[in-house]
């Protein structure tokens, strides 16, 4: 006897669900570039350094300047020349140190949209250096304030753009100086090479082009397109009087940012990391 055949009806097919709770986000994404920034121990050098440079420069100038005119806004922002080196520098290395030690191939596979590690890395950047910058020049400004009182002097609260203005823009120039530094770094994935660009474009160039203040009128062009250097633009920004208007001087730091980190997205997007 042959055993009777036995049928089934057919077991529809379950469809293949995702587990959303590992689903990577621009907030996941976002999350993961602050634990890497901030669990580094070059982040923390870099920001203390940065602080005692502000406070040590600042509290050095008011205390040497005493003349009509001077306000101690001025000197709580001027050591942003300096400090601009060190925002650069560390936007540079947040990058090139994944190209060094390799964690870079391990970021573009856990996040294949390059686009979306340019754009969290930048926007992690940004907004430590300008909170960071925020606190270190809230500080100066305490410091600052405590050398002027003893020959009656004071930052002026009231007014906008001699207290509270500066200290905005020049925490904002501070996140600028990160973005462009960020933008070398993915550009030339050296640690050296993007340091040398930014320090180059940052500090150098604009040291070069004053010089040309003093070659005639023929070379007048070259000190007038130094203006549009972004560390150039920073200072217009910061302190009225600069030698370009308010609204310029946004849309030249506006245009750096963007120029940089289109073609470092161009270059992220086309070669292997």
């Amino acid at each position: 006897m042959t055993a009777p055949v036995v049928t089934h009806a057919p077991v529809p097919a379950v469809p293949h669900q995702i587990d959303t709770r590992y689903r990577l986000t621009f907030v996941r994404a976002l999350r993961g570039e602050w634990i890497k920034l901030t669990t580094v121990r070059s982040t923390w050098w870099s920001i203390a350094i940065a602080a005692a440079l502000t406070v040590g420069i600042a509290v050095l100038f008011a205390s040497a300047v005493d003349m009509p005119g001077f306000e101690p806004i001025q000197a709580v922002v001027s050591p942003i020349q300096f400090t601009m080196l060190l925002a650069g520098i560390l936007g540079a290395i947040a990058v090139t140190g994944e190209y060094s030690t390799g964690m870079i191939r391990s970021t573009l596979t856990a996040n294949p949209g390059r686009g979306s590690v340019l754009a969290a890395k930048s926007v992690v950047l940004a907004v430590f250096l300008f909170v960071s910058s925020l606190i270190i020049f809230g500080i100066t400004a305490v410091a600052v304030s405590a050398v002027v009182a003893g020959r009656d002097q004071s930052i002026d609260w009231s007014d906008f753009d001699l207290s509270f203005g500066p200290i905005l823009t020049a925490s904002l120039s501070m996140a600028v100086f990160a973005l462009i530094g960020v933008a070398f770094g993915f550009i030339l994935r050296s640690g050296a090479g993007a340091i040398a660009a930014t320090v180059g474009l940052l500090f150098v160039l604009p040291i070069v082009a004053s010089m040309f203040s003093i070659a005639g009128e023929a070379w007048k062009w070259v000190t007038d397109a130094g203006m549009y250097l972004p560390s150039s633009a920073a200072q217009s920004l910061i302190l009225s009087g600069g030698s370009l208007e308010t609204p310029v001087a946004y849309l030249t730091l506006g245009g750096w940012v963007v120029a940089t980190l289109l073609t470092a997205w161009a270059v992220l997007r086309t070669r292997d990391a």
